[in-house]
């Protein structure tokens, strides 16, 4: 089977390369429907990681967030036309009884060690998909991979953090901390959530918390037993020494921002008040699993999420493929959802 695929082969600059897809095997053929822009995708396409890894990594399909139909399946197990989510991390098929499968050495990840969602048709493993129930706004669920990154961090959080908690702090008034929050409040609905942001509006949308609070203005009397960070960048050393200053001792740090480089933080405090930091990176097939159960048993999750579907382009060109990524470069909040034609 001929398969269209378009690759980043150099900053801002796709071409289509066409492939062939053995139908014998025993993979699942999936055609893309709604894929969701990522900051990652962003660092790749505007050329902003190192050269060496852009020389090591392109050209490369882009776009690890997406849903899809079946167009085959040679054993039968999904239905023509079935929606699915895909699974962008991909391990070896060698199950490991103590490392996930999204901090394993020998996974790959689409649209960062080989081609992403960015094709006519994606050749992809059963176990790399997830029935999508009927219902759900196609739009939303393009974006259910970040979706499942938070809820892994919080599946992580409720088994190292202590059962002390009264009241937890997020970081971030972006996109990443919007779902953590959304997710945290449906998941742990009797603690105190508050939420600390740089921009008074974003902050505005976050409805469902208890309070919000300009990092620049925080009240002394706000403490709180665990937090999560979900800034990342160049905001991220201030935001993570925030949080050790005002955490109360022997609470629990969530790190969830993705920083370029490395990170300078209070050790000395954070020593003195015995305090537990763990990372979260990309999720596995069992967090997906939750986010689709959180979406059908808590359907008003489908409604925040809703806020932050951003611009829809219809993608039927490399031209549009291009504009779409240049919008979304230009964004204040939001993901950026190509509808893929």
């Amino acid at each position: 089977m001929l398969n269209a695929v378009y690759r980043l082969v150099a900053p801002r600059r796709f071409e289509v390369e066409f492939t062939n897809i053995d139908l014998r095997g025993k993979h699942v053929i999936v055609r893309p429907t709604h894929l969701s822009i990522c900051n990652a995708d962003q660092r790749y396409y505007q050329g902003k990681r190192a050269d060496d890894i852009l020389r090591k990594k392109l050209p490369m399909a882009l776009i690890h967030e997406g849903i899809g139909q079946v167009v085959f399946d040679p054993e039968g197990e999904f239905e023509p036309g079935e929606r699915v989510v895909m699974i962008p991390n991909t391990p070896s098929e060698v199950p490991d009884e103590v490392i996930a499968e999204n901090y394993r050495p020998d996974s790959k990840f689409r649209a960062s060690g080989f081609d992403g969602f960015m094709q006519d048709v994606v050749d992809i493993r059963r176990d790399r998909i997830v029935r999508l129930p009927d219902g759900i706004d196609p739009c939303v669920a393009a974006f259910t991979e970040i979706v499942s990154v938070s809820v892994h961090a919080l599946r992580r959080f409720d088994v190292f953090a202590h059962e002390q908690r009264r009241a937890v702090g997020i970081w971030g008034d972006g996109n990443l901390g919007y779902i953590t929050a959304v997710f945290f409040h449906t998941m742990f609905p009797e603690v105190t959530l508050y939420i600390f942001g740089t921009n008074r509006d974003k902050l505005s949308d976050f409805t469902f918390a208890d309070d919000t609070f300009l990092v620049a203005d925080i009240p002394e009397r706000i403490q709180f037993d665990h937090a999560f960070e979900c800034v990342g960048g160049e905001g991220a050393p201030k935001a993570i020494n925030q949080i050790i200053d005002r955490i109360n001792p022997e609470g629990t740090i969530s790190i969830l921002g993705v920083s370029e480089n490395p990170v300078a933080i209070n050790t000395r405090m954070m020593l003195e008040k015995g305090l537990r930091m763990f990372g979260s990176s990309r999720s596995g097939r069992d967090d997906f699993l939750k986010t689709i159960e959180l979406y059908q048993t808590n359907p008003d999750i489908l409604d925040y999420l809703k806020n932050i579907v951003g611009a829809e382009f219809e993608i039927r060109t490399i031209d549009d493929m291009k504009l779409a990524f240049e919008t979304d470069i230009h964004k204040e909040f939001g993901k950026t959802i190509l509808i893929w034609n």
